[in-house]
């Protein structure tokens, strides 16, 4: 996992309209990189509806939330519509996981994402967070706990 205090990694990745996203996009304010395995898994499902659940006290403390997966923009436009999401979703597809691994949340042996959570101000990584196991959702109170400290 990227260690905190790291100039965090430039990224620039579509999101579920196809519209690029860049790390640039959130300078000046407090962004938290939600890392994710897949789309639609039951418990990717349940961890993305809680935080849609708690969005507006994590905007209320001044940040944005954006999750991260090596879904496509097309799956994450559906995944978006099912769950009633609005937090932007980005495709990190091509070349697959590329963003992922450059935060250190890669797990090779499965191909995708760790549920990881990366807090950045100022261009540089405040807070990370990664779960034991992809199978562990990280509670909102970690994300409040980083926005707090």
């Amino acid at each position: 996992m990227i260690e905190v205090g790291t100039k965090a990694p430039d990224f620039s990745l579509p999101d579920q309209e196809g519209n690029e996203v860049s790390l640039s996009d959130f300078a000046g304010t407090k962004l938290l990189l939600v890392f994710y395995p897949l789309d639609f898994s039951p418990v990717c499902t349940d961890q993305l509806g809680l935080y849609q659940e708690v969005l507006g006290e994590i905007e209320a403390k001044g940040a944005s939330l954006v999750g991260i997966s090596v879904d496509s923009s097309y799956c994450h436009r559906a995944f978006r519509e099912q769950l009633n999401l609005t937090m932007p979703l980005l495709a990190d597809f091509n070349p697959k996981g590329e963003v992922t691994k450059a935060y250190g949340a890669w797990i090779e042996q499965v191909g995708h994402g760790n549920r990881s959570l990366v807090l950045i101000e100022d261009g540089e990584v405040r807070w990370s967070y990664a779960s034991p196991t992809p199978l562990e959702i990280p509670g909102a109170n970690l994300i409040f706990d980083a926005l707090a400290a």
